[in-house]
């Protein structure tokens, strides 16, 4: 049977919170917080619940607007990076959607909203209730605040911006995660994600529950489930850490790690030639609920850049840390 794979071309959700970032600016948010625009989780609606404003809402929602202009909010990103993808999610907003939106960005070290100069991102585009909007960005700049603009006011439910962080140039002869989230590193395709984001594993900190992790569906055929990674180039690598915590029933029966350094930045291209990649790790027992630490011995003097997991049969895993020299 052959499976389909899930690329994320190593996009990741630059307005998500767990990168650090925030809302800091709305023009109006009476019916619905600007704050859940930003949730990580998909939307929901509740139905018949009402708050002393009017009906509960899963996103952001202004008042039906009665002077000039039109509503807006303002982001400050928590990591700075450059936007490829967007996503305007106007789930359960029917009847109460904008008519447009647009979105523009800008790049400051301050937060002072007079001081932002602003680009556009994305020119107005209509949209419609209660779906999916994707729209592709040309413009290739590196942004830290983004203004999205909804016209003249209404609901949205979720906004994503899919991009890359700005790896900055500042672990030179360091001892660092290679696979870091906040400092760039990004899943590049998968082969399964039915229970949890493949992204999950490179957060920070111990994960929450199991839906903070990568977790894969029962496995009912052939073969093993697997993630490849886009690390920071790195070298000398001596520690891996993999993490299973809250998955108790569910944890993979033994994993292995490849690596490889590549240049190209074709996706279809890197799993192709993935199998071929040389060993980190090999035929690795997990445990439950624990972190696995593993002192290597492979690949030491070699340089890496990408990282694929392989877990056998299918499971989940939480985090997944490896540790070197930025190369």
């Amino acid at each position: 049977m052959k499976e389909k794979i899930i690329f994320t071309n190593g996009l990741i959700d630059l307005a998500q919170p767990r990168l650090g970032t925030k809302v800091i600016y709305k023009t109006d948010d009476f019916f619905a917080s600007a704050n859940r625009i930003i949730s990580p989780s998909l939307p929901i609606f509740k139905e018949g619940v009402f708050d002393k404003h009017g009906k509960w809402m899963d996103g952001w929602e202004s008042r039906r607007k009665r002077t000039p202009g039109h509503d807006y909010i303002i982001l400050k990103l928590g990591k700075q990076g450059k936007i490829s993808k967007i996503n305007v999610d106007t789930s359960h907003f029917n009847g109460n959607q904008p008519t447009m939106i647009s979105i523009e960005g800008a790049n400051s070290n301050s937060n002072k909203i007079n001081n932002l100069k602003w680009v556009s991102i994305l020119k107005k585009k209509k949209i419609k209730a209660n779906r999916h909007h994707l729209y592709s960005v040309k413009n290739k700049k590196i942004f830290t605040h983004i203004k999205f603009n909804i016209f003249p006011d209404g609901g949205v439910a979720r906004l994503r911006l899919y991009g890359s962080i700005a790896k900055l140039n500042r672990f030179k002869n360091k001892k660092i995660n290679l696979a870091s989230l906040l400092d760039g590193a990004s899943v590049i395709a998968c082969n399964n994600e039915h229970f949890g984001k493949a992204e999950n594993i490179l957060a920070p900190g111990k994960a929450k529950n199991m839906g903070d992790g990568w977790e894969t569906r029962r496995r009912r055929h052939k073969g093993n489930d697997w993630l490849i990674l886009n690390s920071i180039d790195g070298k000398e690598i001596d520690k891996i850490e993999i993490s299973t915590h809250h998955f108790k029933g569910n944890f993979p029966s033994h994993c292995s790690l490849q690596a490889a350094y590549i240049n190209t930045k074709n996706s279809k291209q890197i799993v192709n030639s993935s199998d071929k990649w040389k060993y980190l790790l090999k035929n690795t027992k997990l445990s439950s609920n624990k972190t696995h630490i593993f002192k290597n011995s492979l690949m030491k003097k070699e340089k890496i850049n990408h990282i694929k997991i392989n877990i056998f049969p299918d499971g989940g895993i939480s985090r997944f840390k490896i540790f070197g020299k930025k190369a």
